[in-house]
């Protein structure tokens, strides 16, 4: 006998996190079960999901999360929130853990989950370092689980510079957030774009988009800052680079687009470079590019396509630019790819075209392939497909290159297009500058015209005063040049902090160009110095100009030209107030100007005139702590001019050198009768703006007048030469295309070409920093612009970095001298030529090479490499190589490729083979063209392989059927085909054919029976199509009848007939048949309505007529028909829509009769409609199925006709596929409202409704939502309920409310979950009254829980020998009998009721025992009653079960006991007592199960306990099921 012992020990099980899954492994563990642990990956990466069952139901699926929580990384004390969102089916249970620690702190660790977007969020609320933890996200259904981790890292915020601790790991934070680190974003504002990922890797920044975003908004708020202060907004690169440096970094955008587009780049270079000098010219002045002229980032017109190769094809990606570049990055599986000898990375002339030529594709090379243009990426897939058809027969199949799918689209059109584009967006960005330009122009002349007079008149007062004080004049030197430049600048709000730095040559004080620094330097525009003109003077003085007139260019070093400069003390404010970000800086800058005039006056005074007019130049009150400062700098920086002494003898020649303008003739004649003084700068100009600059000593001479003790009040001297005239500051000369690096091969020519923006201009080459000069080994040329350096020979010792230098300007490249493997051109020429051998015989290839040593060398055959064997032999040295293919066969033809690598780079040279042989016999089947009584025409296909020569004939040979003897028939032209006109009509003849070539004859190819045909005639052809019709014509065609007779067909007979006759007329003349397949019928009537049918005529005769055509009118045709009306729709569903309309009305001239429609529809979120009926219908209703459920469409109508199609009529709003609304009800009539249930059974409640649409369910208990416990079941028409194992807390009212739009309907339903009831405790008895017993008894203890619990009394009368109850349904806990009768005795039970069954008795002692007289009374032994009561025991044990499925199942055991015991069965420890599928019976102990129909479902464990008073017994078997 076969039995399981219960365990009654403890199970282990794994965690469980729902109720749910905590049945179902407790299920599988007792029912010996193993549940089902399946680990793998999901697709986003860093989640694992775990799967408890090996087989999912249908529509079930395990969780899984659709997008992942991501790591953050926040500051101590403020908010972190982690969200994630998943996916499965059941709605996973989500919960958070963390690693170290618990997340019991409700008010620090908050779950909640959104709604709306679907978002499981885990909040924490002011995180600390003690948060810094890995955190684990968990998705658990009774299907599997997912789980996910993520990192807190929490940023110190203390700032007690005391805590070093502290300090030091708040360093580290600033390096590892970068984003946050003021060194970073100013490097950021700083940098050119193309060094932005260098600088986020630097500070170990990620996200370079949003990184991008932020640095526009720092932009856009620093240029509103300095509007606010009055300045004038520049590019970032002006607050470290100076006034100048402003203008340059709009016009190098400017450039650089110049430079990168070569539709540009082929326009006159003097207009560039006068667009490049009015652009630096306007943004000194101000930003005069707005944001939507601001050039946009790159990006692709084209990008790369999905491409499907076959093996060993070339792959082609290409991609089209919105802007130029020279260079993109080409990457496969995020490694970058590089051009070689796998990979061809091309650039097109207008580097808009980007291209990359994949080679020789294999499986490996499957994969996705990216293009990166800056910070944009396209990507696309390269998928490899398996050869179709493989060469055979010895040829070699041409390699190709597959493109990617679609229509091709012409790649230089669309780059042609986009570079015009760009080049009027360059138009347009210049005249902007230019309208801003002009209108800046007019509004400073606008300005300095209203308050010139007022200030002209103020400075000759204050001159005469000074001059009467000091009695002397002085002159006006350099210094004071700088002095009142320096308030210029200040007014004009373009003074920013420490503007001049090392390597920019600016002066900051004057804005002139200093030589000595190059390309680097920058001028200052006339709009910015030339505050004053001279209509804001008096015309008495007019001579005496404050401000700078001209600049002159000259190829020397350059020499500046000052004009005396008579200041204003209120002309710095005037003009424009300085923003408070300078008067600080001002200030300084006038106290070092006030020092070193003070050292300087000593030297001014050897060169001053008694006659010249002296005048003061005071400071306006609001900068007078500015000018003390500047003048204090003036005192300490005086060593600069003790060698001004030298401007006397300079005077001339500085006026010689300058020249007037044409706008200052008339005031030059009237200047040279005053003295004025002329400066030149020195090279040294930066120490005299901020203490740094030093001046030339032979460039600049001033002259300085004035009171060393009181800097307040200044003389000066009236000029000595005339005035200097106005002029324009060239920028210099400036590379329109610089140098590029150069790959050179050793022993040829190397050339390094740039292009400057002047003829004129001479320029020196250098190489590692030493000066080249022409020899025979370099050549040196100068076209125009354009200047070349030309390596004759390149050597080793030749590699390094050139310079090209003009003008203080320079380019750098680099050339590599490499000495790759190539092939001697001789041995090339004759290797590339085809080598043709015939079989059998030998093949030899060899070429001479040479190269840097050691060379690899590989031969391929069809791209498969050559190893060496019994026919192949490989010579190898270091100069040449050898390939020896001996006894060759035709199989042997093919691509002949020799590859040489080394270190420097690779070649490789490709030949052909053409191993000759005889051919392949002719292809069959042979095809019938023609088979009459007169002859037999068929063809054949060439051999497949022509053995390498061409067919020049063929031989043919002719048996008839039935014969032994074949009949030579002769040799053909090399054409496929023959006709055989020697026939026997109705015999069998079959044919031998042989291909012939040079090389020989073919083996032969025999054809099939063919039989010199009888007289057949052809079937019918198709019934005619009308193709037209008008009122004298009728066009028709027709095709050729599928069965032709076994002949050729010769011609067609078409014949006509009026609509109601029977009559068949001929169409065409029975002498002239048709030999086309189609015929325009003339001799029709109008109005008239015809048909046709045609009949086909081969060498046999005219076949049997085809079906009549369609009857159509002999009319012009007629118009379309208009829209319909009253479109709408009557009936919806969730799968289908009726829709109904009006036909459209007939209007002759404009619209004709409708004679059929089309019902077109469209889903809401696609743009494309579909066609409903393939063919017209002619009802004016349509039933549209096949729809998604509750997904919008539209729809629309078309009429039709002979004409054409209408136009659509469509509805105005979409329809939704539903039903029609419909008020939720209850269809089954048989729900229960008051269910028991045995605790430790299932409660299971289902509810069928109809509704629509889809309504929502809600489940109460007791008016509160469920627990995780219960299960709910939707679906369209029903909602069940399930709780798997119940509890007597589960006892309550479940409600179901059933809602939609159109209304709500509920329901409810007690449940009672109880067991039966504990016997009451001990009963006593009571008298209170004669001939009444009043019953007392403790409570059953299962009262308190069960609310409908209560007692049955029962009475045994001494009399009697039946209990009768005497009450029922009693709710306390006592009751009084009556009518108890003296003399007699009396016995009381009480029992517990409840819904589910009855209590044991509890019994009462013995009631009316009287004493009685004693009576005589004999003892007689008595003997002991025998005790039968026994405890339960199986007799005869179950069995192990086997059953076929479907058919019934029963399963018995006997058991005995006293008192009869009481039994229960259990299905995997779940009864079955309740469960109606069973039948179960119990006769004289024999315990019997019946399945009526057993199912897989029933394959488990059976139970069978057997209990009494006395003890439990218990006996399993296993049932199972086979198919």
């Amino acid at each position: 006998m076969w039995k399981r012992t219960k365990n009654t020990g403890q199970s282990t099980t794994r965690p469980c996190f729902s109720i749910v899954h905590q049945y179902i492994l407790h299920f599988n563990e007792v029912s010996g079960n193993k549940s089902a642990a399946i680990r793998r990956r999901s697709k986003t990466p860093g989640v694992m999901i775990t799967q408890y069952t090996i087989r999912l139901p249908e529509g079930k699926s395990t969780p899984d999360f659709q997008c992942k929580p991501a790591p953050v990384t926040t500051q101590e004390g403020k908010l972190a929130v982690f969200k994630a969102v998943v996916t499965g089916n059941p709605k996973p249970d989500v919960s958070w853990r963390r690693t170290r620690g618990n997340l019991s702190d409700k008010d620090k660790f908050k779950q909640n989950y959104n709604e709306s977007t679907g978002e499981y969020i885990l909040e924490i609320h002011k995180v600390t370092a003690a948060e810094t933890d890995t955190y684990k996200c968990y998705a658990v259904n009774e299907f599997g689980k997912a789980v996910c981790s993520t990192t807190l890292g929490v940023l110190d915020g203390s700032t007690n510079p005391e805590d070093f601790r502290k300090m030091l790991r708040k360093s580290k934070v600033e390096k590892a957030n970068g984003d946050n680190n003021e060194k970073f974003w100013d490097a950021m504002l700083n940098a050119d774009r193309r060094d932005y990922e260098r600088i986020c890797s630097e500070y170990e920044v990620t996200d370079l988009q949003l990184i991008l975003k932020k640095l526009e908004e720092k932009r856009t708020a620093r240029a509103q800052n300095r509007n606010k202060d009055g300045v004038i907004p520049c590019d970032v690169d002006a607050e470290e680079h100076g006034v100048r440096s402003a203008g340059r970094t709009n016009g190098n955008r400017i450039n650089r687009l110049l430079q990168n587009d070569s539709g540009l780049h082929l326009g006159d270079v003097e207009e560039v470079n006068l667009r490049n000098r009015e652009l630096n010219q306007a943004a000194a002045e101000e930003d005069l590019l707005p944001t939507e002229f601001k050039l946009s980032n790159v990006d692709f017109v084209i990008k790369i396509q999905e491409i499907k190769a076959e093996e060993r094809d070339d792959a082609l990606f290409e991609c089209v630019l919105t802007h130029p570049l020279p260079k993109i990055t080409w990457m496969k599986k995020g490694i970058a790819l590089e051009d070689g000898e796998k990979y061809s990375i091309t650039v097109s002339t207008d580097r808009l075209i980007h291209k990359l030529l994949i080679k020789d594709c294999s499986k490996t090379d499957k994969g996705i392939y990216s293009a990166i243009a800056g910070i944009t990426s396209c990507s696309a897939w390269l998928v490899v497909e398996a050869k179709k058809n493989p060469a055979s027969g010895g040829t070699k199949a041409v390699r190709k290159t597959a493109l990617a799918g679609g229509a091709q689209t012409d790649l230089e059109k669309v780059a042609k297009e986009q570079q015009m584009k760009n080049q009027q967006e360059m138009e347009k960005i210049l005249k902007a500058v230019k309208a801003k330009h002009a209108a800046g122009k007019t509004k400073e002349e606008v300005s300095s015209h209203s308050g010139g007079d007022l200030r002209e008149s103020e400075r000759k007062e204050k001159a005469q005063s000074k001059n009467s004080e000091d009695g002397a004049a002085t002159n006006l030197d350099d210094l004071e040049c700088v002095m009142e430049e320096g308030k210029r600048l200040k007014a004009s709000g373009l003074k920013n902090k420490r503007r001049t730095k090392v390597g920019v040559g600016f002066s900051k004080a004057t804005g002139c160009v200093c030589p000595e620094f190059g390309d680097e330097c920058s001028d200052v525009d006339q709009h910015q110095t030339l505050n004053t003109s001279e209509h804001d003077m008096p015309e008495s003085k007019r001579n005496t100009k404050n401000l700078v007139k001209s600049v002159k260019k000259k190829t020397k070093p350059k020499k500046v030209h000052w004009k005396d400069h008579t200041s204003d003390p209120n002309e710095s404010a005037s003009d424009s107030e300085p923003s408070d970000s300078d008067e600080n800086e001002e200030s300084t800058d006038q106290k070092k100007q006030q020092r070193s005039s003070k050292q300087s006056n000593k030297s001014k005074e050897e060169l001053r005139d008694p006659n010249e007019s002296a005048s003061d130049s005071e400071p306006s009150d609001s900068d007078k702590n500015e000018e003390s400062t500047d003048q204090k700098k003036q005192q300490r920086s005086s060593k600069w001019s003790k060698k001004s002494k030298k401007a006397a003898d300079d005077l001339n020649e500085s006026a010689s050198d300058s020249e007037p303008s044409d706008s200052d003739e008339n005031e030059e004649s009237t200047d040279q009768k005053k003295q004025q003084k002329s400066s030149k700068w020195s090279k040294k100009s930066k120490k005299a703006a901020d203490g740094e600059n030093t001046f030339h000593d032979d460039h600049s001479e001033c002259e300085e007048a004035g009171d060393v003790n009181n800097s307040s009040t200044r003389t000066r001297r009236k000029r000595l030469t005339p005035l200097v005239k106005d002029f324009v500051i060239d920028p210099g000369v400036q590379f329109v295309c610089g140098l590029s690096d150069v790959d050179a091969i050793i022993s040829e020519m190397a050339e390094l070409t740039c292009k400057l923006s002047s003829e004129d201009c001479e320029g020196a080459w250098f190489r590692d920093g030493k000066k080249i000069f022409p020899d025979d080994n370099f050549l040196i040329t100068k076209d125009g612009p354009i200047h070349k350096l030309v390596i004759v020979k390149c050597i080793e010792e030749y590699s390094g970095k050139y310079r090209f230098e003009a003008d203080g300007r320079k380019t750098e490249a680099m050339v590599n001298v490499k000495d790759p493997p190539r092939f001697d051109s001789e041995g090339l020429c004759a290797f590339t030529e085809p080598l043709t051998v015939k079989v059998g015989h030998h093949a030899i290839f060899k070429l001479q090479f040479v190269g840097y040593k050691p060379i690899k060398i590989q031969w391929y055959r069809d791209g498969e490499e050559l190893q060496e064997d019994n026919n192949t032999k490989i010579e190898k040295s270091s100069s040449h190589s050898r390939l020896l293919l001996s006894r060759c066969q035709r199989k042997d033809t093919g691509e002949i490729k020799i590859k040489l690598k080394n270190d420097h780079g690779f070649t490789e040279a490709v030949s052909q083979l053409i191993v000759l042989d005889k051919p392949t016999p002719p292809l069959g089947p042979a095809e019938v063209m023609e088979s009459s009584a007169s002859c037999i025409e068929f063809k054949w296909r060439p051999p497949k392989d022509d053995g390498g020569s061409p067919v020049t004939n063929y031989i043919l040979e002719r048996q008839q059927v039935g014969r032994n003897t074949w009949k030579k028939i002769g040799e053909l032209p090399a054409v496929p085909k023959h006709r055989d006109t020697d026939v026997d009509r109705g015999r069998k003849y079959c044919y031998r054919i042989r291909a012939v070539t040079s090389e020989g004859t073919s083996e032969v190819m025999e054809t099939d029976e063919m039989q010199a045909g009888k007289f057949a005639f052809p079937g019918p052809p198709a019934p005619p199509k009308v193709v037209s019709a008008f009122n004298d014509c009728i066009n028709l065609s027709w095709v050729s009848p599928a069965n032709s007779g076994g002949s050729r067909i010769l011609g067609y007979i078409l014949e006509k007939r009026k609509k109601g006759s029977n009559l068949w007329t001929v169409v065409n003349a029975s002498d002239e048949i048709i030999k086309e397949k189609k015929y325009a019928v003339k001799d029709v009537v109008e109005g008239i309505e015809y048909e046709f049918r045609v009949s086909a005529i081969n060498l046999s005769g005219a076949g049997e007529f085809s079906n009549p055509s369609e009857f159509v009118f002999a009319r012009d045709p007629k118009k379309p028909p208009g829209k319909v009306t009253s479109l709408k729709v009557t009936e919806t569903s969730y799968t289908n829509m009726v829709v109904t309309w009006t036909k459209p009305e007939d209007k002759p001239g404009e619209q004709d009769e409708a004679k059929g429609y089309f019902v077109e529809i469209r889903q809401a979120d696609c743009t494309e409609w579909s066609r409903c009926n393939s063919t017209p219908i002619i009802m004016t209703s349509f039933n549209v199925k096949s729809l998604k459920s509750m997904d919008m469409y539209w729809v629309r109508v078309i009429a039709m006709n002979d004409g054409g199609e209408s136009a659509t009529e469509e509805l105005p709003r979409y329809v939704l596929a539903m039903p029609l609304p419909v008020r939720p009800k209850f269809t089954n009539k048989k729900m229960k409202s008051f269910m028991v249930v045995r605790a430790g059974n299932s409660v299971r409640i289902t509810v069928n409704f109809e509704a629509s649409p889809r309504p929502e369910v809600t489940w109460l208990k007791d008016n509160v939502p469920l627990t995780k416990r219960v299960t709910i079941s939707n679906s369209d028409g029903s909602s069940q309920l399930l709780i798997p194992t119940s509890e007597r807390s589960d006892s309550g009212i479940y409600s179901i409310l059933v809602k939609n739009f159109a209304g709500q309907e509920t329901f409810s339903t007690e449940v009672r979950v109880t067991d039966d009831p504990k016997p009451p405790g001990p009963v006593e008895l009571e008298e209170s009254v004669p001939g009444t017993v009043t019953v007392i008894w403790k409570p059953s203890p299962d009262e308190k829980r069960d609310d409908r619990l209560h007692y049955t009394v029962s009475k045994l009368d001494s009399t009697k020998h039946t209990w009768i109850t005497v009450a029922d349904r009693l709710f306390n806990n006592k009751f009084t009998v009556c009518n108890i009768m003296q003399g007699r005795e009396y016995h009381f039970r009480v029992y517990a009721k409840n819904d589910m069954g009855i209590s044991a008795p509890s019994e009462s002692p013995t009631w009316g025992m009287e004493k009685k007289k004693d009576k005589f009374v004999i003892s007689e032994p008595t003997n002991k009653d025998c005790d039968l009561r026994c405890a339960p025991a199986f007799i005869v044990p179950l069995k192990l079960q086997t059953a076929t499925a479907g058919y019934e199942c029963l399963m018995s055991c006997a058991v005995k006991g006293n008192p009869t015991p009481r039994i229960t069965w259990y299905r995997n420890h779940v009864s079955l007592n309740t469960d109606t599928n069973f039948y179960i019976s119990n006769v004289f102990g024999v315990c019997s199960l019946k399945i009526l129909r057993v199912g897989p479902k029933d394959m488990a464990e059976y139970t069978v306990i057997a209990e009494n008073s006395q003890g439990r017994a218990e006996c399993s078997t296993v049932l199972n099921i086979r198919e």
